[in-house]
């Protein structure tokens, strides 16, 4: 199914399901040419005469759009035919209440999670138009519910989530395909910044960005319009689902405040932070309605 695209863009590919992406991408079509847009290079783009990374703080306004017109300018070199992949990988969150957060730290997270998406999204689509394609948006099983003590996170992915089955509507019949993906707590770089200690992704929970990146690339391939990555995660995010919304907030809540005291590092900051975009990788999903995760 990889083997039809010339071009995918990765946003946020130097670590966790970002970097998973570019490793399987290659290992399916090693003639794809691929664009990274991150403030670092990944090791896996040394010596790769098909790698294009577009060094971006994705929390930049300004600096969006010129990376956005070099990625274009990318896209056009290839020549007029082969798909093009969007996949929107960047994002961040942080533990703690509102007032602990600080206002600059979640705006930035709206700015990374939410506004960036929009923007880039909206840059690419008419080459997506042109040469056929797919956006795959990379949401998160908080997406289900309100989510107490990460409420600008959760409520980040929840309009990810609903912006991207919209888009696939509009998008219907023109040979563009829209993918909303919603992992539960991944073993990616996210929960380290999110101020918890190391092993909060337990096995039992948690799954790799591996496992994640080939739930993804299935469901791409049977057009499916949404996939929670996990049998466990689905089940869980279908429960959330169905709860009335104050109550699925009082039990996330309590919940989740029960988790992060039993995660959160001795001393360590619960503001999530640092990595690709402009403060985070790879998305790591979560959510406080699903017991022992992060």
């Amino acid at each position: 199914m990889l083997s039809e695209y010339a071009v995918i863009i990765v946003t946020g590919g130097s670590s966790g399901i970002g970097k998973a992406f570019i490793e399987h991408a290659w290992r399916l079509n090693p003639e794809v040419v691929i664009c990274n847009l991150s403030r670092r290079e990944p090791v896996e783009f040394l010596g790769k005469l098909n790698a294009r990374q577009v060094t971006v703080d994705l929390a930049d306004e300004a600096a969006l759009a010129r990376a956005a017109y070099e990625v274009l300018a990318h896209v056009r070199m290839t020549g007029p035919k082969g798909k093009v992949m969007l996949i929107n990988n960047s994002g961040f969150g942080g533990y703690g209440r509102v007032d602990e957060l600080g206002r600059k730290h979640q705006l930035e997270m709206v700015d990374v999670n939410v506004r960036a998406v929009v923007d880039l999204t909206s840059r690419i689509l008419p080459a997506l138009r042109e040469r056929g394609g797919a956006v795959i948006n990379i949401a998160s099983t908080a997406a289900f519910q309100p989510t107490a003590h990460m409420a600008t996170y959760g409520a980040t992915k929840a309009f990810l989530l609903h912006w991207s089955l919209a888009l696939r509507e509009e998008l219907r019949g023109s040979g563009v395909h829209a993918l909303a993906v919603c992992p539960g707590p991944t073993s990616t770089e996210f929960f380290k910044r999110a101020g918890l200690r190391q092993g909060a992704v337990t096995e039992r929970w948690g799954q790799t960005a591996d496992q994640v990146v080939l739930e993804s690339l299935r469901a791409l391939a049977r057009e499916r319009t949404q996939t929670v990555c996990g049998w466990g995660n689905w089940a869980l995010a279908s429960f959330a689902s169905r709860l009335p919304k104050p109550l699925a907030a009082r039990v996330g809540a309590a919940l989740l405040m029960k988790f992060r005291a039993s995660r959160v590092g001795a001393g360590e900051d619960t503001a999530g932070g640092g990595g690709d975009g402009v403060k985070g990788g790879g998305a790591g999903g979560t959510s406080p309605v699903e017991v022992g995760k992060g």
